[in-house]
């Protein structure tokens, strides 16, 4: 069933370009459904993922009474909105998309029909032109916030966060006819969309979404389905943005229209501003316009906002958005440690414009912010264990401890949906060329010039830069192989001049095929491997994975006089309760010298990095030599809570 639905998907979509002359990615993914990770960093939160957060947040959303608003809006029995946001029917559609993700790859009966039972509710619960919105269909005389809009349906798009549920519907119900066939819940969302284009269709009111989203979910029911009115909305709500007259010497984001990335038109944005996550998706949907249609436009600005975002707005760990004031971005180089925003959704946005922007040149660079994202700042948000979070990720805290929940749970069922998609990362194709983006222990299944590959990886990466590749062709086959050289291992932790490594040389790396040493001396972003491939060929490949000190750029206020530590991908911190139960003063020398010790005492395997710091004495007017340990950012507040911090001091022994 499944590999028949794919195969329709594939020939409606391919029927659809031709008609309609689309273009598409010239880079395509090997889907995540094609890869099969096994890998001890990995796997085990795919696990976690499936077994722990995803049934986890379907039991928070039942006792936050997400669910009952689908009960009480299908007329099962009488009820108020009960929960606490007009956009919380959102969560349970995430969750549902991460279900699916998990169902494709790990299916599970139970679940499944969990699944299939919430789809019934959806299904009651939607008016029967197409519109859905619980608290609307429960009591449209009671909004549940002030600025949810009124008892009218789209009365304030700007805030109501209609659209933005819309989206997620949309991605929900992609994935789960994918992975199962079943297609109540994509008549659901197609109904949805079919009035979403009578209302804001061409000519039609032309209002344009406040939390941007729904394009990116209109663009996969046009993947799907082949109706292009679905693509044409998408780049309707996009293109319509900065037409809406705000004041541009308003007072804040809100008067400029800077918070909805509405205060000009797209292709005129040059800087980030606003909302971080919105920010993220509407980037993320105009690089799947500009990819479809080939518009330039698109692109230019896309690179203008992806220099600006990576070169001036982004911590060490990838987050973004500075401010918890309407959750945005701040000024240039406006990156406070202890007031961090760095919201997960955000970084989940990030990845999603990263990639696509990957797929969209071939550039290994977007694959370099990626993975800091995703080592760094995105996992922070869930615990080990898959059932505590955080909301904002901070880079310097007092104490803190993961929620088990939030009356705003964008982040948690955010995560749910992430994760089980990470696969879908670490391979792509694009003519007689396969990408390695990533180096995750997998085994991929693909094909170049229409004959299967089989791709083996075999690496305990990040905690060491050994990969061992095996390529397995049906038949001998010519094609080239791009393994991405991680940017921390060309000596740039990023593409631009915001950090950067002192001291120190570029890493060493050793190559071998097929056990025959290879020379290697060229240090660009890209190992390019063309030669004719046959059964069993293995690629060795070591990079050094030493411990390295950054710096930032000298416009970083918050940084100036400070070093951070790396290793590899992950970005390293130090919390209290490793060192003294003090680390916001302690100083590290500009020489220091630095060891790393495999521990088990954060519940899974981790290398920990150790050193020497020092303390101001009582009278501040000596250091004190102490023991240092710094413990992966991702790990931190996972023993309960104490001081952490990810930039230190420098100081003179």
């Amino acid at each position: 069933m499944r590999t028949a639905v794919l195969w329709l998907i594939v020939m409606v979509v391919i029927a659809s370009c031709n008609k309609h002359k689309i273009q598409d990615y010239p880079v395509k993914p090997v889907p995540f459904i094609n890869v099969r990770i096994q890998d001890d960093f990995w796997l085990p939160r795919i696990t976690t993922n499936r077994e722990v957060t995803i049934p986890y947040s379907f039991q928070m959303c039942e006792k936050t009474g997400r669910i009952n608003n689908f009960i009480y809006a299908a007329g099962i029995k009488p009820g108020k909105f009960c929960s606490v946001f007009p956009f919380d029917d959102s969560d349970v559609y995430k969750i549902l998309e991460g279900a699916a993700y998990s169902l494709y790859t790990y299916p599970d009966k139970k679940l499944e029909a969990y699944c299939d039972s919430i789809i019934r509710l959806i299904v009651m619960a939607q008016d029967t032109d197409g519109y859905l919105m619980t608290w609307r269909k429960i009591d449209p005389l009671s909004p549940p916030t002030t600025w949810s809009g009124g008892k009218d349906r789209w009365s304030d798009i700007s805030n109501g966060h209609e659209l933005y549920n819309m989206g997620h519907l949309y991605e929900a119900a992609v994935a789960y006819y994918q992975a199962t066939g079943k297609r109540q819940l994509l008549d659901v969302a197609l109904k949805s969309a079919d009035l979403v284009w009578d209302v804001f269709g061409p000519g039609k009111r032309d209002s344009v979404p406040g939390h941007e989203e729904i394009e990116i979910g209109l663009v996969k029911l046009y993947r799907i389905t082949g109706d292009s009115k679905y693509l044409q909305m998408a780049k309707l709500f996009i293109d319509r943005r900065g037409t809406r007259k705000f004041d541009p010497e308003g007072k804040d984001l809100w008067e400029t229209g800077a918070y909805w990335q509405n205060h000009l038109p797209v292709k005129q944005q040059f800087e980030a501003v606003g909302h971080a996550v919105r920010a993220g998706y509407l980037y993320s949907a105009m690089t799947d316009i500009s990819a479809l249609y080939g518009d330039n436009g698109y692109r230019n600005a896309l690179d203008h906002l992806w220099e600006n975002v990576v070169g001036k707005k982004m911590y060490l760990t990838g987050g973004v958005g500075a401010s918890g004031t309407g959750e945005a971005f701040g000024e240039n180089y406006e990156l406070p440690n202890s007031d961090a925003y760095a919201e997960t959704c955000a970084a989940i946005a990030q990845i999603l414009w990263n990639h696509r922007m990957f797929l969209l040149t071939g550039e290994a660079k977007y694959m370099d912010v990626l993975e800091r994202i995703l080592y760094n700042g995105s996992i922070s948000g869930v615990s080990l264990e898959g059932d505590s979070f955080f909301y904002p990720n901070v880079l310097e805290s007092k104490g803190a401890e993961r929620n088990p929940w939030f009356s705003c749970s964008c982040c948690p069922s955010n995560i749910t949906r992430f994760i089980p998609s990470v696969p879908g990362y670490i391979y792509a194709t694009r003519e007689d060329t396969l990408y390695l983006n990533l180096f995750i222990g997998s085994e991929a299944i693909t094909d170049i010039k229409g004959k299967e590959i089989k791709i083996i990886q075999e690496t305990q990466y990040p905690w060491n830069g050994d990969i061992r590749i095996t390529i397995n062709p049906v038949n001998q086959l010519s094609f080239v192989l791009k393994i991405r050289i991680p940017g921390w291992a060309r000596n740039k932790p990023i593409p631009f001049d915001l950090y950067e490594y002192t001291g120190g040389s570029l890493n060493q790396l050793e190559l071998k095929i097929n056990e025959e040493n290879i020379p290697f001396e060229n240090y660009s972003d890209w190992l390019v491997l063309d030669r004719k491939w046959k059964k069993g060929d293995m690629i060795e490949l070591k990079i050094d994975m030493p411990v390295r000190q950054v710096r930032a750029n000298e416009n970083v206020k918050a940084d100036s006089g400070k070093i951070a530590l790396e290793r590899g991908p992950l970005v390293y911190c130090a919390e209290g309760i490793d060192n003294s139960d003090d680390v916001l003063d302690i100083c590290i020398p500009d020489n220091s010298q630095w060891s790393t010790i495999e521990s088990n005492n954060l519940l899974k395997r981790i290398i920990v990095i150790k050193g020497k710091a020092y303390m101001p004495s009582r009278n501040n007017k000596s250091l004190i030599e102490k023991e240092f340990t710094a413990i992966p950012y991702y790990a931190w507040a996972h023993r309960g809570e104490s001081e952490m911090a990810v930039w230190f001091r420098t100081c003179q022994e």
